[in-house]
């Protein structure tokens, strides 16, 4: 059934009140209940037995039904459409389902879904329709993603053989398994715990060091991205918190008790991506900074 996905299904809310109050719209139940079936007829007719988790974004911590997620996992069809209702709802964690050359589903806005699929696939469900959804077939392929400034090194023997340099130095560490604020972890690297965080290293991860940073708070570090920790740091994993887009005053932060700020620019001097199992790296990074 695999084929050119060359058809859109863009479903969404009936109801213009439901588009603007997505899950606390008194009807949401309906239009959710609606929406899982479409989405499970789509999948089924497409043979997609599993779909594969890119683009993912986490700006809330991951709810314990979804603990696990990183790009690159495949998701069975009861979670995948459990993803989907999340997006759709407005809560997320957001990212794209993909089984190549059979189907992709992306979130869009005001509660609607977009999946591409086969033409003989949109054929098979032309019957489909539903009372709280609106159905529209369209002409389209999904749009291939553009990175200005890749990441293209690898993180292999080499990096780490770099990182356990550089950890004779205060050095710290970012793993960025999704965007958004709690799409990573940070650590305190030494010589003695650098083969452990290698193997805590998840595929498609965004993996930087930075050794000797700044980490003094500092009025201008507020304008940009930033990451914020709680002193002292010790080696292992950092309690930290993000702050995409900045922060409006010093006190903001150092109120919430952090005391150490880190400009995320400075993040980019030393970036690779873990590859998957068979060494090849698929995913792709923008550069920090």
């Amino acid at each position: 059934m695999a084929g050119e996905m060359n058809k859109e299904l863009v479903i969404g809310p009936r109801s213009e009140r439901m588009r603007d109050e997505l899950a606390d719209a008194a009807a949401w139940s309906s239009y959710a209940a609606e929406l899982r079936q479409v989405l499970g007829a789509v999948i089924e007719k497409s043979g997609a037995g599993f779909l594969e988790v890119g683009e993912l974004l986490v700006s809330e911590p991951l709810p314990d039904r979804h603990l696990g997620l990183y790009n690159g996992v495949e998701v069975q069809s009861p979670q995948a459409i459990d993803l989907v209702e999340g997006m759709a709802a407005g809560r997320g964690p957001y990212c794209r389902l993909s089984m190549p050359g059979r189907l992709q589903i992306e979130s869009g806005w005001d509660g609607a879904v977009h999946l591409y699929t086969t033409r003989a696939v949109a054929a098979d469900l032309a019957w489909v329709h539903g009372q709280s959804v609106i159905l529209q077939w369209r002409d389209a392929a999904p749009e291939p993603t553009e990175i200005s400034k890749p990441v293209g090194a690898v993180v292999d023997e080499s990096f780490w053989a770099m990182v356990a340099e550089v950890s004779e130095r205060f050095t710290l560490l970012c793993e960025r398994w999704a965007h958004g604020a709690y799409g990573c972890r940070w650590f305190r690297v030494t010589r003695e715990n650098v083969a452990e965080l290698a193997r805590l290293m998840r595929p498609r991860s965004l993996v930087c060091v930075a050794s000797d940073p700044e980490l003094q708070p500092r009025p201008e570090i507020l304008e940009d991205d930033f990451t914020a920790f709680v002193a002292p740091l010790l080696p292992g994993e950092l309690a930290y918190r993000a702050y995409p887009g900045g922060a409006d005053t010093l006190s903001e932060v150092t109120g919430a008790g952090f005391s150490l700020m880190l400009a995320d620019r400075v993040m980019g001097d030393r970036c690779a991506v873990v590859p998957d199992s068979d060494g090849v790296n698929r995913a792709q990074w923008e550069r920090p900074g």
